[in-house]
This record gives structure tokens, C-alpha cells and sequence, in this order.
């Protein structure tokens, strides 16, 4: 589940993006103390922020350079001010995406969910990677889905996030094999079938069922 952050005055247009972006399982928390934003933002921990321009005391260029000196997490500004200085500066000060109010509460959805793809469904784009409401963590390697959890051994973290990073794509059993050749244990084809048993095992136990294919005699995939 991400985490999202809004940062907006409007205590109407808050609650009603935090009641829409909830109905689509999103963990939602609103700003109140508009002095201490950073300090709400480094206790909330989010993955993603809806940022909007116009704010009592400090403007949201402002606070969208504070969060950037702590973090990369993807900032999407809201704003009415919607001019072509102020969409780029946003985008200057390290802004991800601008979505002019008013606004429709499907269009934030659709964009906030493809801010969220871009940032995390890649290595090196974030600590997670997700997959059909499945996360990847990249930080402890553990696989998540809904309220189940299994940590991973080394070598079946690595065969998913292969797999993951190339989603819709067939993996060679070959390279694969070369992936896992970091590892200091042996790795051959017979230890690669039995890390993929194990694996899929783990998955069918967090509720994934079988989401690994077998292609016979190429190698396997996610779909």
C-alpha cells in the first residue's frame, strides 16, 4: 500500500482528494500545521506528494525544496495557478507532475498512478518494486501481497526482481544462472529449479498463486 501525502489549504478539496484516493487503497494523510510540513513529511514517510502552491506562511516552492534536500519521492503540485512560469518552476524545483484545479478526482487518480509506476516499478527508481499489488521489497527482500509477508532468500529475491524488472518478457534459465553468479554458492541448472520450487512456494503462500511461468525448455516469466 503507498503512502501519499497531501499538502493543500483547502480543507474541502483535502478531504475529498484523502476520501477518493482511500477508495483505491491508498494510506492517505492531509497536513494541518502548515509551519512544521517536513517535520509531518519525515514522520508519515510517503511515497508519493500532492503538493499545492498556495500555502499559509511558505509557498509549495518552498516546501517542495526543503523535501528535496531529505528525499526523492515523487511531488505532483496542485495549483489553479497553472501559468506557464508556474508549471515550470514547479517542475524546476523537482516537481514530477502539475494537475490544474479544478480538477477531476479520476484524472489525480490516473496520474498519481503513473507517477507511482515510473518511480517504483524499477530498480534503482525506488527501494520497492510492485507488481499487480505485489511489492518487491528492495530494502529487507521480502515479498508482499495484501496483508501476507515472506522474506526471501538471496538468490529467490534476485530470480523475482529478474523476472519483475522484466515483466511480459521470457528470462533465459542461462541468464538467470549468470544473475545468480554473484553469489558465492554454486549455482547450476539443478539448483536453479530448486530456488524456482521454493520461490513459487513462498508465493503461493502470500496469496500470489503461480504467477511464475515456465516456458519449457527457454526459461520462465511473469505475465
Amino acid at each position: 500500500m503507498y503512502r501519499i501525502l497531501i499538502i493543500e489549504d483547502d480543507r474541502t478539496i483535502a478531504k475529498a482528494l484523502a476520501s477518493h484516493l482511500a477508495r483505491w487503497d491508498y494510506e492517505v494523510e492531509c497536513v494541518e500545521d502548515f509551519k512544521n510540513v517536513v517535520e509531518r513529511f519525515a514522520a508519515f514517510d510517503p511515497q508519493l506528494v500532492l503538493l499545492d502552491i498556495v500555502l499559509p506562511f511558505f509557498n509549495g516552492f518552498h516546501w517542495c525544496q526543503e523535501i528535496r534536500k531529505v528525499s526523492k519521492v515523487p511531488i505532483i503540485f496542485l495549483s489553479s495557478a497553472s501559468d506557464n512560469m508556474n508549471i515550470v518552476m514547479a517542475m524546476n524545483m523537482g516537481g514530477d507532475e502539475f494537475i490544474e484545479k479544478p480538477f477531476d478526482l479520476n484524472v489525480v487518480v490516473a496520474k498519481v498512478q503513473a507517477v507511482l509506476r515510473r518511480a517504483y516499478s524499477f530498480a534503482g527508481g525506488g527501494n520497492i518494486l510492485e507488481y499487480k499489488g505485489a511489492i518487491l521489497n528492495l530494502n529487507d527482500a521480502s515479498i508482499s501481497f495484501q496483508e501476507n509477508r515472506q522474506e526471501l532468500t538471496k538468490n529467490e529475491f534476485r530470480i523475482l526482481q529478474m523476472l519483475i524488472e522484466n515483466a511480459g518478457k521470457i528470462i533465459s534459465r542461462d541468464l538467470i544462472i549468470t544473475g545468480l553468479w554473484e553469489s558465492d554458492e554454486f549455482i547450476d541448472d539443478n539448483t536453479l529449479t530448486v530456488n524456482v520450487s521454493r520461490l513459487r512456494k513462498k508465493l503461493l503462500d502470500v496469496g500470489l498463486g503461480d504467477i511464475i511461468r515456465t516456458k519449457k525448455g527457454i526459461g520462465y516469466m511473469v505475465e
